[in-house]
């Protein structure tokens, strides 16, 4: 008899708001990590609000909601949060539960730079190499279904595989409505879901960097001939001159 598929399993989802898009320097302003026992189990939210030490922008406010004034007199001192946040994370990773995360280098190359800036011990680190097993459903969606026109943002995944989001950019709604974009594309995909979590995040390094070369070569074509795309996925290589 077969193992179960990953898309019929337990699984875990993760996602933050940030001051902006810069993993190097932006700051964590929101977390959440979901837990899905089964498909239709009703989800263990934890969620995290952090002051980030620097004023949240108004456009980065305008998106997730939570303003400066609100960081400071409701959020946790950064250091604290960080170190909570990459606890759960790896905790979660420690069993082997796949983890979704939309864009996963953003949000764990995030992570680990707020790790580094508040001297907390990196997830890479604790786990004695790269987060795994990720799915990611940028990657994985752009790999399976490669030629589809379109945006392929949380919003427009959700809205291609019918899967509910119903209060974009919270940072618990946006992680829940990725682990919905995963199991449908589990089971739509039949050749995905028959991977083991370990294939399919060896699947997704392949396929990431490959997508990266292609963007690079397109912007490099179109816009910018020394365009650059950071390379890594889950987690772009930390360089401590940056």
């Amino acid at each position: 008899m077969s193992e179960p598929s990953w898309a019929s399993g337990p699984l875990a989802a993760f996602d933050l708001e940030t001051t902006g898009t810069d993993v190097e320097r932006d700051r964590i302003v929101t977390a959440a990590l979901v837990v899905l026992d089964h498909p239709g189990a009703v989800p263990r939210t934890r969620g995290w609000l952090l002051d980030p030490g620097v004023a949240i922008p108004e456009g980065a406010s305008a998106i997730h909601g939570i303003s400066t004034e609100q960081a400071r007199a409701q959020g946790a001192p950064a250091a604290a949060g960080v170190a909570e946040i990459t606890a759960a994370v790896a905790g979660v990773l420690a069993t082997c539960t796949p983890l979704v995360i939309m864009n996963a280098p953003y949000d764990l190359s995030l992570l680990d730079r707020e790790c580094r800036r508040h001297g907390v011990t990196p997830l890479s680190a604790r786990l004695g190499g790269a987060p795994s097993p990720v799915i990611d459903p940028l990657v994985l969606d752009k790999n399976l279904d490669r030629y589809r026109k379109g945006k392929r943002n949380l919003q427009a995944l959700c809205a291609h595989y019918g899967v509910p989001l119903e209060r974009a950019h919270e940072a618990g709604a946006d992680a829940l409505a990725a682990a919905g974009v995963a199991r449908r594309l589990g089971e739509l995909f039949p050749s995905a879901a028959a991977f083991s979590p370990a294939e399919l995040h060896e699947l997704q390094v392949r396929a990431a960097a490959e997508q990266a070369a292609a963007f690079e070569s397109y912007l490099r074509r179109t816009a910018d001939p020394r365009a650059v795309v950071a390379p890594g996925w889950p987690v772009i290589p930390f360089a401590a001159a940056s």
